[in-house]
Formats: structure tokens, C-alpha cells, sequence
């Protein structure tokens, strides 16, 4: 975990990407304090929060999520009295993922089924006990702006994307923005709720920004390349999708034909088994926030990391 200057008051808290969980945050210091996303779990959030005490002058007034996974969010509750700030689809959303139900499966190794217990070892850095869901209070719609006495902030609604309610964060005069999963640097995306079209179209307009510096919700910081690659890989992996699902194969076996290319030294190149199935989604008419199996997706992922 690395605490970063990016200029001056503004920081980012990193995790290096070792997988799933490992993501990003932000701090603002001015205007009583302002954090971008906490952690997936307690322990990991309290050490975030240690990186930051190192700089703010008080523990920060406010909390901004950028969405409603896990792993932006589940670390709220250690901010008792911060106005905590999302969009009104991420508070909506808070409940589709359990923290119980997380930490059994953590607790998992020696389950009889490989994928389960492949998962379960995946996630043993992460303890999910104790954890109180602490959705935002603070609902937005397609703006906020806030003043940081002199940081103009600017909270902008671009899903559904990555999920229904994601939220990127830009700091037009220092020209940084925080942009949760819409970016995820140098590792394989995940598409929960959203479609391929509004998520380019999110890229796109991080892209006319025109930041220095984006710091992704997972992986290191960059400029607007990354936004150009990641564009570039869901465009590539959406075509490749399109014509496997026109010769009838089902996502599975479209996700172990596809040739990542570049792409294949991404970080957890398995999980595109998740872009697949969201292509084939779209290709199938079904909503943008159709019910996902997500235990189907894990046992592909296993099989094709496996294979």
C-alpha cells in the first residue's frame, strides 16, 4: 500500500494488483478532507486510513463512492459522521453483495469443488468480518460539484458502465480524475451491470478531460493511454464476442478461443469470461442489468485459467 502525491493536497492511496479486491483510492485535503473510495475490508481500510493520517489534518469530512462493489465501499462504517456521498443507483444497489456471505466463501480452501476452493484461496488476504453496510446518504443524480476551499471537484455520472452507478471524480484545475472501475490499468476488466456502449462512451469522455493524471480503480496511475487501451481491449473483446455468438458457441468456449493478443499479459486474463457473457447479454437483447450467475462466471474463470 502506497501513499502518493499526485499535487499538491491531493493524494492517492495504491494497492498493487494481485486480483480481485486490490483496488484504489483518493484524498483531497482541503476543505475539511475528502476520500475516494475506501476498501473491501476493515483491516485493509484501517491501513488506508494510516496512510492518509500521515498528511490530513483531520479525519476527512467526506466519503465518496464511485460505485457500489465491495471493494470501493465496505470500508465506510470506519468513517463515523463523514457525509458520504453516491450516486442514488450505487445506494440502491448496497445489499447485492454480503459481506457474511463473502467471508464464508473466504473461508472455503478445503471445499470438495476446485473453483470454490480456488476462489477461496484467491481471497485470503481479506478478512470480511465485522463489516456494517454503509451506503451513501448524500444521493446524486448526473452532477455534484463541490468547493474544497479553492479545489473545485466535480462528481459526474457516467453509467451504466462497469455497474448501474458509477461515479468519476475530476479535479479540473489540477487535472486529475478518479475514475473508480471505468479504468482498470494493465488488468482484465469486469462488466457487471452496464452496457459496452456506455462504458467506451464513459472512456471517451475521461479521454475529452483531457487529465494529466487518472488514477484507475485498479492498477497504476496514467494518463489518457490507458483509457485509449482499455477502450481498445472492451471494443476488440465485444467484436470478437459478436462473432463467435453468430456462430453459436456459447461463451465459454468463446472466451477460451479468443487471442487476448496484448492484452494476455493483463493481470487475471480469465476473467473475460465476464465480458464475454455481458456481449452475449447484449447480444441476446437482455437488459443492461440482467440478473448475472456469478458462480457460473467463477467456474469459468477456473476452467480457464486451468486450461
Amino acid at each position: 500500500m502506497e501513499l502518493r502525491e499526485i499535487t499538491k493536497d491531493v493524494y492517492t492511496c495504491l494497492q498493487e494488483d494481485r486480483g480481485l479486491g486490490t483496488s484504489n483510492s483518493g484524498f483531497i485535503n482541503r476543505g475539511g478532507g475528502l476520500v475516494i473510495d475506501t476498501f473491501w475490508d476493515l483491516p485493509h481500510t484501517r491501513q488506508m486510513i494510516e496512510q492518509y493520517a500521515r498528511v490530513w489534518q483531520a479525519p476527512a469530512r467526506r466519503v465518496v463512492n464511485t460505485h457500489h462493489n465491495g471493494d470501493h465501499c465496505w470500508g465506510n462504517q470506519l468513517f463515523r459522521g463523514a457525509e458520504i456521498i453516491g450516486h442514488c443507483l450505487c445506494a440502491a444497489a448496497f445489499g447485492k453483495e454480503q459481506p457474511q456471505a463473502m467471508q464464508m466463501l473466504r473461508n472455503a480452501a478445503d471445499s470438495d469443488t476446485p473453483a470454490i476452493s480456488a476462489l477461496a484461496r484467491s481471497l485470503a488476504e481479506w478478512d470480511f468480518s465485522g463489516i456494517e453496510l454503509t451506503p451513501p446518504t448524500t444521493l446524486m443524480e448526473d452532477r455534484l460539484d463541490l468547493d474544497l476551499d479553492g479545489i473545485a471537484v466535480q462528481l459526474l455520472y457516467v453509467g451504466p458502465a462497469h455497474t448501474a452507478g458509477d461515479v468519476i471524480v475530476h479535479l479540473p484545475q489540477q487535472r486529475v480524475v478518479f475514475v473508480g472501475d471505468i479504468l482498470f490499468r494493465l488488468c482484465t476488466p469486469i462488466g457487471w451491470e452496464g452496457t459496452y456502449a456506455k462504458w467506451i462512451a464513459a472512456l471517451d469522455g475521461i479521454v475529452a478531460l483531457e487529465p494529466a493524471v487518472i488514477v484507475p480503480g485498479h492498477g497504476p496511475l496514467c494518463g489518457v493511454e490507458g483509457a485509449r487501451e482499455m477502450q481498445a481491449y472492451l471494443a476488440y473483446v465485444r467484436a470478437e464476442s459478436q462473432r463467435f455468438f453468430a456462430a453459436g458457441l456459447p461463451a465459454l468456449e468463446a472466451a477460451k478461443r479468443i487471442d487476448l493478443g496484448p492484452y494476455a499479459s493483463w493481470t487475471q486474463p480469465e476473467r473475460i469470461i465476464f465480458n464475454v457473457e455481458r456481449a452475449y447479454r447484449e447480444l441476446r437483447g437482455d437488459p443492461f442489468d440482467a440478473p448475472i450467475d456469478v458462480a457460473a462466471m467463477f467456474r469459468g474463470m477456473y476452467e480457464l485459467r486451468k486450461g
